[in-house]
């Protein structure tokens, strides 16, 4: 048998498995790659500019999954999700290499009483913004601002998430909330036999959604522990957040706000409490082409620190699963605050109380 037929012979065998893996009830492959080239401004303090290809997100964050579910009878089912995040840019893995850091939890669901999961799981505060954020994860857009808003998960974690209708709720615990260091992670393991409430995390929420318009509340608090970054270095320190958001469909336009009131305890803080605001909107141009737009503001109390984005993005939609977008972002600061308008892509930092602008051109496909 010649070493032609052998590579041959493997090929099919492998296509084969593949194909019946693929095809396995109950059990989903899927995922999104999202890859832009981006352009910054004012990257040092002689200012210059800087073009690259972001690696955590451009409009949406590259991702891969599997996901599934078993009929247990009597009206319960056995879940599960792995999904891992990756920079399309490189390959590599994102959330401080994990294999799957973005999910990874199993649990057992019911129409009744909604699902309980265990595992590495997104915090109620994330899952909040999902039916009424626009620009999401956008590249420029509130993660510039606050860059643990597009990060909000918990390792080690027990969650429950019911929905009635247009009601919906949920509520998490974590042992320990995240081992690894910003920006991957939040910084803090826990799960200390010394300090019981070591880098302990919660979160809840409660929405309502319907096909016009939908409401919703979540809040988040995180402590710390021994070594924890940010300054949360005692497990009496807490970073908390409460978040309202609203959002209306009114024919081709969906318009949407929301503010985060935030209380830090950290001595490296900016300043203890601070605020986020945002309003954004879209419109549908034509059923292919969209226009979105968000202007946000942070302001740190009692501190001249502040920061205003601008975030604009026209997306094109060319099928079902691909699409092509420009995206552009402007982040003015005040005091010492240099946050970067490309929050998604650190690297290129203004000078404090500078201003830069971005501009990103991409296109996704999702599968």
């Amino acid at each position: 048998m010649t070493t032609k037929t052998i590579l041959a012979a493997l090929l099919a065998m492998l296509a084969g498995t593949a194909q019946a893996q693929a095809s396995a009830p109950g059990v989903q492959l899927y995922g999104l790659i999202d890859v832009a080239v981006e352009r910054l401004n004012h990257v040092t303090p002689a200012g210059g500019s800087l073009t690259r290809m972001p690696g955590i997100t451009a409009s949406l964050p590259s991702r891969w999954g599997l996901r599934g579910s078993e009929d247990l009878g009597a009206g319960l089912r056995g879940v599960f999700v792995l999904e891992s995040g990756f920079g399309a840019d490189t390959g590599a893995s994102n959330q401080a290499g994990r294999l799957f850091g973005r999910q990874a939890y199993v649990g057992l669901s019911s129409l009744t009483w909604g699902t309980v999961s265990l595992g590495r799981q997104y915090s109620m505060y994330f899952l909040s913004m999902l039916d009424a954020g626009i620009l999401g994860p956008n590249i420029y857009g509130t993660g510039s601002l606050d860059p643990y808003i597009p990060q909000a998960r918990f390792d080690n974690t027990v969650a429950w998430q019911g929905r009635w209708g247009p009601v919906s709720a949920g509520a998490n615990y974590s042992l320990g909330r995240d081992v690894a260091a910003p920006p991957a992670g939040t910084g803090c393991g826990g799960e200390s036999a010394t300090d019981t409430q070591a880098c302990r995390a919660a979160s809840a929420m409660l929405k309502y959604d319907t096909a016009a318009w939908g409401a919703a509340v979540s809040w988040e608090r995180q402590r710390g522990g021994t070594g924890a970054a940010a300054g949360l270095t005692s497990s009496g320190l807490t970073d908390e957040r409460l978040f309202l958001t609203a959002y209306a469909k009114l024919g081709a336009w969906k318009v949407g706000a929301g503010w985060i009131r935030r209380d830090n305890e950290s001595p490296t803080a900016v300043a203890r409490r601070s605020n986020l605001g945002y309003v954004e909107a879209a419109y549908a141009v034509t059923p292919a082409f969209s226009l979105e737009g968000q202007v946000a503001r942070l302001d740190y109390r009692d501190s001249p620190a502040q920061a205003t984005l601008l975030a604009l993005r026209g997306t094109y939609t060319l099928s079902k699963r691909t699409a092509a977008y420009v995206t552009a972002g402007r982040i003015d600061n005040d005091g010492q605050l240099a946050l970067s308008v490309s929050g998604g892509a650190p690297g290129g930092l203004p000078v404090p109380g500078g201003s830069q602008t971005g501009l990103a051109v991409g296109v996704r496909h999702a599968f």
